[in-house]
């Protein structure tokens, strides 16, 4: 029996099917005991808690570091910077919108070179599915990726092009084969391209002077612009994928609400299709969002209050299985926050640092728990990238832990945030939860109202998770 190097505890820690007092006791880095709160060996060193909440470190599957390529959007040190502070203990960097796109095994060892020795929290990597790199699927999983992302339409960047139908089908036949997870950016092109002719019409001979008018401005504009039916019609053509070729499917950042009853069935008929919601959807509304205020730009877009509440109770449901921020940075420059042209803006929202009290706000708002939060934001996320020993305070797991008070509040303040660029939709927004403290395999990383400490973060792959 090993005796701990270090037991944190308090009166509220969020275990698996319960939460109550405790004592976590830790050994190089492990969960070695999670046993009543007095029990705590002579001598031994504690961080007492007291009431405030421990639970598992936030796991965060969609995370767009963009380093290599476009470091000036963000980078290693800073998103993971973000990321101790904000709770979150992993994350899973997107296979864009770094140069080059991680689609293959030298590619990945650039990604790779480049973290190694940034990191402030541990890092995997998610492969990439593009036109004519099936090739590459099998190689890329056996150097640990965790498994792999496509983009049905033109994801904004050139190195990471959109996968039609013929390529899909020959790499999810590949992904079967080897038995790796599919996520997909559900949105088909034709869609958005009917809702860009219905503009033009619209608008007429005044269709090019739309910036000048104003008419890129509105929102509502830009949410015509990205139509639920691109979302509907593509998760449909990915149910019917993974029925023929049963490789596991995971929707990313579900935001219409109307493809939630066919995965319903999809599911309810033994299909491995899961899907994920994102903080922006839980929290905001369409008809709250100001005219010229592109920080809300994302894609899917956020939709209107209904919908919002629809995404809330398929999560309570276990119909949506986990929640990912979607970290997605960039530029002032790039936000066009100037001219607040939604049509020219980059669309992706910065939300790392903030997901854990984003998501707290608006759930405790509805009455769920920290037990469900957990599930959520930790075991859930780790259940998909097969992140075995990361999500929950069990014994054999690593001791990746957030110390926190819910009932806390604060103001988002664009100085208090550790991501390249502190633009933000959640500025000046008051949110519940304040971390106090994060621990990464029992080591302090975190500590509110400290400098952060030297990184410490390692670089997962998958046969070592």
């Amino acid at each position: 029996m090993f005796l701990p190097d270090l037991v944190i505890r308090s009166r509220h820690v969020v275990l698996p099917h319960r939460s109550g007092p405790a004592a976590i006791h830790i050994h190089r880095g492990k969960i070695i005991g999670v046993l009543d709160f007095d029990d705590v060996p002579l001598g031994c060193r504690i961080d007492d808690a007291g009431s405030a909440v421990v639970m598992p470190g936030v796991v965060d599957t969609h995370v767009h570091v963009n380093e290599p390529g476009r470091a000036e959007w963000e980078g290693f040190e800073t998103a993971t910077r973000a990321a101790a502070a904000g709770g979150v203990t992993t994350i899973i960097d997107m296979p864009l919108n770094s140069i080059p796109a991680t689609t293959t095994p030298a590619s990945l060892d650039a990604k790779r070179r480049a973290a190694e020795g940034k990191c402030h929290v541990d890092v995997g990597f998610w492969g990439g599915v593009v036109p004519g790199n099936a090739r590459e699927l099998a190689p890329l999983f056996s150097e640990g990726v965790f498994g792999f992302k496509c983009f049905l339409v033109d994801s904004g960047v050139p190195e990471f092009p959109a996968t039609p139908e013929a390529d899909l089908r020959v790499a999810m036949a590949a992904l079967a084969k080897i038995g790796a997870p599919l996520l997909v950016h559900a949105e088909l092109p034709g869609p958005i391209e009917a809702a860009a002719a219905r503009r033009r019409a619209d608008l007429g001979w005044l269709a090019p002077l739309a910036g000048v008018m104003g008419r890129n401005r509105r929102y509502r504009d830009y949410l015509a612009s990205r139509p639920k039916e691109a979302e509907n019609q593509a998760i449909a053509l990915m149910i019917q994928l993974c029925r023929e070729y049963r490789t596991r499917t995971h929707i990313v950042h579900l935001s219409s609400s109307d493809a939630l009853t066919p995965i319903f069935h999809a599911r309810a008929t033994g299909l491995p299709i899961t899907a994920e919601a994102c903080p922006h959807y839980l929290y905001f509304v369409a008809e709250e969002v100001p005219d010229g205020r592109t920080t809300f730009k994302c894609a899917p877009p956020i939709r209107d209050r209904e919908n919002r509440e629809f995404l809330w109770a398929a999560l309570a449901g276990g119909l949506i299985q986990l929640i990912a921020s979607d970290h997605s940075p960039a530029p002032p420059v790039l936000k066009h926050v100037k001219s607040g042209d939604f049509f020219r803006a980059w669309g992706g929202i910065s939300s790392l640092q903030l997901s854990l009290p984003v998501t707290w706000t608006e759930a405790s708002a509805r009455g769920y728990s920290l037990n469900q939060l957990a599930e959520w934001m930790c075991r859930g996320p780790a259940r998909l990238a097969g992140l075995n020993r990361k999500g929950a305070v069990e014994v054999g797991y690593d001791a990746d832990l957030v110390i926190w008070e819910p009932a806390a509040t604060f103001t988002v303040e664009p100085g208090s945030l550790w991501h390249r660029h502190p633009l933000t939709p959640y500025s000046g927004r008051p949110l519940r939860g304040v971390v106090e403290r994060t621990y990464l395999a029992g080591e302090l990383i975190y500590e509110h109202g400290r400098p952060m400490s030297a990184p410490r973060g390692r670089l997962l792959a998958r046969a070592a998770s």
